[in-house]
């Protein structure tokens, strides 16, 4: 069975980076790295360049710590780029993205030196 390569581009259809699934190079084409992908929510197939369209997500974490560091908490409100302490995880952090979800909350996505990438609650109110 062959392996699937799973990347992070961007999407022309959803207009942001989304994860997407290499399914072939492009045949006949007179250019290089150019590869058919599938957004993996949209589930739009669309032609891809790897040197061009492929993104990096992950920011620089390194001295986080030593920057002035906002507390999570899930009523208040970040944006993105900021650096942010978990206390109950005791990491630090960078938030990469924002989004609002389904049930109209809003919801922030944060690179950890140790967790990784979580999403997280905010601008919570009761």
């Amino acid at each position: 069975m062959a392996r699937v390569k799973n990347i992070e581009a961007f999407c022309s259809f959803c207009n942001a980076v989304k994860k997407m699934e290499l399914a072939g190079e492009v045949l006949g084409s007179d250019k290089p790295n150019r590869y058919w992908a599938k957004c993996k929510k949209c589930k739009q197939t669309m032609i891809i360049d790897l040197t061009e369209d492929v993104k990096t997500l992950k920011p620089s974490l390194e001295g986080i710590e030593n920057e002035d560091c906002t507390i999570y908490s899930p009523d208040k409100s970040f944006s993105v780029g900021e650096s942010i302490y978990h206390k109950n995880w005791d990491d630090f952090g960078k938030v990469v993205s924002k989004e609002i979800l389904s049930n109209g909350q809003s919801s922030i996505s944060v690179e950890f030196q140790k967790s990784g990438l979580k999403k997280l609650i905010e601008s919570y109110t009761l």
